[in-house]
């Protein structure tokens, strides 16, 4: 697993260190991701998903709340964005234990409304705009 402060211009820099990430992610696993609005989680995923070989878009999934994904391998990549839940009912409602007993790799935005659920060997990433369009900084 990688781990420092990576600054990044643009997607494919940072599908590269997504791919990077995903190369040390194993069966419930999840990761944590932190920032602004706009400030890149979900391009992350999306090189995220693609490094573990997840079929079909990835979008964000800000009003459905859950994504999954189904890798050529058969792992389930869930893509989770809590940003619209109140607390841990909220989110053990919808299935964040279930995930985690069918060994999915959980992929979360906004990570602090699972409280305590979030287990505590999660990676945690964070995302930072620089200045510009499409600079970031994300420190794993």
């Amino acid at each position: 697993m990688p781990t420092g402060a990576f600054e990044t211009d643009g997607v494919e820099a940072t599908w590269a260190l997504a791919a990077r990430v995903a190369a040390s992610l194993k069966s419930g696993d999840v990761v944590c991701l932190e920032g602004d609005l706009g400030a890149g989680k979900t391009t992350f995923v999306q090189g995220l998903a693609a490094a573990l070989g997840a079929g079909g878009r990835v979008a964000s999934p800000t009003f459905c709340i859950v994504r999954e994904h189904r890798c050529a391998d058969g792992l389930l990549f869930v893509h989770m964005d809590l940003y619209r839940l109140g607390d841990e009912d909220d989110v053990l409602a919808i299935g964040w234990e279930d995930y985690l007993e069918r060994g999915a790799i959980i992929a979360v935005e906004w990570p602090e409304r699972a409280g305590s659920l979030v287990p505590p060997g999660a990676v945690h990433i964070s995302f930072k705009h620089l200045d510009g369009e499409s600079r970031r900084l994300i420190t794993i």
